[in-house]
């Protein structure tokens, strides 16, 4: 057995044990080595895969070659730092995506100072960006990573208990106050001051990498008296317009909005000219809170760069309302909560009443979560996810209504008896339900025996606003004309929250296969619920199907399993499909045939999103300054 054992091993080493014959010497070792450690596995024993391995850099191959390459090119990233800036607060955490920004912000001064950019950044933004900061003066830069949705998704706008992992693509925020004499303008904002005849006045100046492949404006600035009406910040509505007003610009909402709930909610006022630039991982449309990692980023970077102290949990509400409100998107919490609190390999755990953290899960050694993308656009800005939302809201009205009518009866057919004697009978249920906040403190149960039954499939608008007035929810409005999917919207949240619950306590379970199968059922139960919603979409069933068949093509040949559920994530109707399996290279080797299959079927690669990084409380900022010797170089 040992001499078979010592083959395999061997032949590992040599790379005839793996997928690919294209890794590097070093990744083969590696991998052997990782094979040593599950050829000890014996019956009832699970074998973990170290740290080292599981949290490496490109392990599906899907990243620039073998870890020795990785780690001399971070090393030499962080060695070309240091030669540029000088570290004035804040730590890199050694993040190769931080350290990779900082250089390319080093670069921007010197395609600045030399006047010519390299022809293959020949970009607007580019030109834009080489011109935006006061090398002479300090720079904060900041971070904060995307989400996979591992359980809970739009039940949150509903109360849910949610599970929540920040994963390892983010998005950087590099940001300068200069006084307004002192600000370097483009020439077309410094035309504007002309024509207003006031002298230099405070201006916005921002940059968004990635523009090229997201179909709008690279740039967007604006003077910040316009963000005042009087003495007094211009409303929400107002300013949700005036980013409305070219299409191509309206993402910058998500960025310049940050200032105006800054300064409607804490009083803040921005006296000085601000530059901001924007670089994101995080893909946009793929259901992974890209707009929440911009709003982060750029809420952290704006508070420290103006020396504001907000915890992590209500920089994280301030940035919902910029969505909610100025952006005009009708998400909950959970994203921008993950964004600021989350911490790496762990989930975070959140009662979304409004934003209750509860901490942090750690995921076992065993478990592993992927994120596969379907090339489906996910927004939560479309219409299915809003008609879903408002169906949830007319719901829990009409709950209420249901509970205040049995409670009527209830206490009019006592006919003079103590009520203590009916309190077994459910009035104080009854009570509590009439009154009832969130949909989530609903029990399943208590759903089906009294108010699943009393509830219609849909409802249009004209009819439920003509009986119950409004829904209560201030983020979404009721369109008269239209029929909402009432029924299942509103069971939804109800059973997502009991799933999230049994699924946080079963993974601090004893180690089994049954524990992996009961998660995996909890996934597979969430996609469907979804789906019943309308809230499906052609992709994300195949990624989940596909799933499915590996799943129990491996059990049918008598093979331990090792992916175990897949689900949709987040405002669903399309995006990113949230995958749980074994934490092992046999589950990579099969996350990377999902991944083949669904290229052979739709014609599209999917983006695999694993690992997981600090969200932006953890990372803090980073305060830095060019050094002399870099500008002279």
């Amino acid at each position: 057995m040992l001499e078979v054992a010592a083959q395999i091993l061997q032949e590992t080493a040599f790379g005839k044990n793996y997928a690919s014959d294209k890794l590097s010497g070093a990744r083969r070792l590696r991998d052997a080595i990782i094979l040593g450690y599950q050829l000890q596995r014996a019956p009832g024993r699970d074998i973990c895969i170290p740290d080292w391995y599981t949290s490496a850099e490109s392990e599906l191959g899907l990243g620039s070659g073998s870890p020795t390459f990785q780690m001399s090119e971070r090393s030499s990233l962080l060695e070309s730092f240091t030669e540029d800036f000088e570290i004035l607060d804040g730590d890199t955490h050694g993040l190769p995506d931080t350290l990779t920004f900082l250089k390319s912000l080093a670069e921007l001064d010197v395609d600045y100072e030399s006047g010519k950019i390299p022809e293959k950044r020949q970009l607007r933004e580019r030109k834009a960006a080489a011109g935006l900061f006061n090398w002479e003066e300090e720079i904060f830069v900041t971070r904060a990573p995307g989400r996979l949705d591992v359980m809970g998704g739009i039940a949150d706008y509903s109360g849910s208990l949610v599970l929540q992992m920040p994963i390892r693509e983010a998005c950087h925020v590099a940001i300068q106050r200069n006084h307004p004499t002192k600000n370097r303008l483009w020439k077309h904002a410094q035309a504007r001051q002309q024509a207003k005849g006031q002298g230099s006045t405070p201006v916005l100046q921002i940059v968004s990498y990635g523009s090229e492949l997201s179909n709008r404006g690279p740039t967007f600035d604006m003077d910040l008296s316009d963000f005042m009406d009087g003495e007094k910040p211009i409303s929400y509505e107002k300013a949700k317009k005036y980013f409305a007003q070219d299409p191509s610009q309206k993402w910058a909402a998500y960025v310049a909005g940050a200032i105006l709930v800054l300064m409607t909610e804490l009083g803040v006022r921005f006296v000085d000219s601000i530059s901001i630039l924007v670089a994101s991982t995080v893909p946009e449309g793929k259901g992974v809170s890209s707009s929440a990692s911009v709003e982060v980023a750029t809420m952290s970077a704006i508070a420290a760069a103006h020396g504001l102290t907000v915890n992590p949990r209500d920089l994280a509400l301030l940035c919902q309302k910029v969505e909610n409100h100025i952006v005009g998107a009708p998400c909950g919490v959970m994203d921008q909560m993950t964004s600021a609190c989350g911490e790496a390999n762990k989930l975070l755990a959140m009662v979304c009443q409004p934003a209750e953290v509860l901490g942090l899960v750690e995921i076992p050694s065993h478990i592993r979560f992927w994120g596969i993308d379907s090339g489906i656009r996910h927004s939560v800005g479309g219409a299915d996810y809003g008609s879903v939302r408002i169906g949830a809201f007319m719901g829990r009205k009409m709950i209420k209504s249901i509970a205040s009518s049995i409670l009527s009866r209830s206490l009019s057919d006592a006919n003079g008896f103590n009520l203590d004697e009916l309190e077994d009978d459910g009035i104080e249920l009854l009570k509590a339900e009439a009154s009832l906040d969130y949909l989530c403190n609903l029990s399943p149960h208590r759903y089906e025996a009294v108010y699943a039954n009393k509830l219609p499939e849909s409802i249009l608008g004209e009819t439920f606003k003509e009986k119950y007035a409004d829904h209560n929810d201030p983020v979404t409005v009721i369109d008269p004309k239209r029929n909402y999917v009432l029924r299942a919207p509103a069971r939804h949240p109800i059973y997502e929250n009991f799933r999230v619950k049994a699924f946080k306590a079963l993974l601090t379970s004893t180690t089994s296969y049954e524990q992996l199968s009961a998660l995996g059922e909890l996934l597979y139960q969430c996609h469907y619920s979804y789906s019943a919603c309308g809230l499906g979409s052609n992709g994300t069933d195949r990624l989940v199907q596909l799933v499915q068949e590996m799943q129990h093509s491996k059990l049918s040949k008598s093979e331990e399993g090792t992916l175990f559920g897949a689900k949709i994530t987040g405002g669903g109707s399309g995006g990113t499909v949230c995958v749980i399996g074994r934490n092992s290279l046999q589950t990579s080797q099969q996350i990377l045939e999902v991944q083949q299959r669904y290229k052979a079927a739709t014609g599209y690669l999917p983006f695999i999103f694993e690992g997981s990084s600090p969200g932006a409380g953890k990372f803090g900022y980073l305060k830095l300054r060019r050094r002399s010797s870099a500008k002279l170089n």
